[in-house]
């Protein structure tokens, strides 16, 4: 039988990323914390924290992580049939979801917010590039996922949530002074593009798909979807920016598209544990409703 309580130490550390804030948390010492972690390590025969700024996962440890998760889902189902083993207080339960920056910044907080105000959960929300959100499930870092692909991770369930559009825009000045004499693989390689992170490939996507070849494209990178959309109206360069932030910008001219009528249209899922949860089930189809009503539909 496994010790819950040196479970729950063990998420609190990795949720946090230290034992002195999974302590104050758990309301106990970190020594508390120290001794139930390392009896675990002890009983299960392996390391299941890396001891680093900050404290992460092995392994064997974020396959812990995502069992304490899925144990406490089924709990809180079953203090809603039987109210007799309710704790004192309004207790909630903690649902780790990874997400693609640009949905949480449109379609998908609203959805989320409206969830959370109803139902008892925490959300610890992570930001992901939606080409990478699915690695945050196979690792047993979170309980479900908007991805950017429709293969489901082992052992969870995957569908299809619709498309995000993006748009190639920039600044009439940018425009005027980088593409004079048009849009092509010259002048996009010396134009500055921006980018969300290093992961971020829709910029070269939309490139190739234009100019049929790699162009290699000069970047600035500006790790936030507001600020993105804040450095193209600056002037700074373009971007592939989801067409829902700009489309006011879009109708008055503050931003215009490189090439009229070339949106690049991103595939969004909803994978989720195959965990038999009410508290789950009920977050996807609020996910599901937000996206139908947001997204591209086939």
């Amino acid at each position: 039988m496994l010790d819950y309580a040196a479970l729950s130490a063990l998420a609190a550390v990795v949720r946090e990323g230290s034992f002195e804030r999974a302590a104050q948390v758990l309301h106990v010492t970190p020594s508390a914390v120290s001794q139930r972690i390392r009896a675990l390590e002890e009983r299960i025969g392996c390391a299941l924290v890396v001891r680093a700024q900050p404290c992460t996962a092995t392994e064997t440890g974020r396959r812990l992580c995502q069992h304490v998760d899925r144990v406490r889902l089924l709990e809180q189902d079953l203090q809603g049939t039987l109210p007799g083993l309710a704790s004192a207080g309004d207790a909630r339960v903690t649902v780790p979801v990874a997400v693609n920056a640009d949905s949480l910044a449109t379609w998908f907080a609203p959805a989320v917010a409206a969830f959370a105000a109803e139902a008892p959960v925490l959300l610890a929300l992570s930001v992901d590039d939606q080409d990478h959100t699915a690695e945050w499930l196979r690792s047993g870092a979170v309980l479900a996922a908007v991805t950017g692909t429709g293969r489901a991770a082992a052992g969870c369930s995957s569908r299809p949530l619709g498309a995000m559009r993006y748009v190639a825009a920039a600044s009439p000045a940018f425009v005027a002074r980088h593409f004079a004499n048009g849009v092509g693989a010259g002048s996009l390689s010396r134009a500055p593009s921006l980018v969300f992170n290093s992961k971020d490939d829709l910029q070269a996507r939309w490139v190739r798909r234009l100019c049929h070849r790699d162009v290699d494209l000069p970047q600035h990178t500006v790790p936030s979807t507001q600020a993105f959309v804040t450095a193209a109206l600056a002037g700074m360069g373009w971007g592939m920016q989801p067409l829902a932030l700009i489309t006011t910008h879009l109708r008055d001219g503050a931003l215009v598209e490189l090439v009229p009528d070339t949106p690049l249209d991103l595939p969004l899922f909803w994978q989720h544990a195959r965990a038999a949860s009410s508290v789950l089930a009920g977050l996807g189809r609020a996910v599901s409703a937000a996206a139908a009503r947001s997204l591209l539909q086939p």
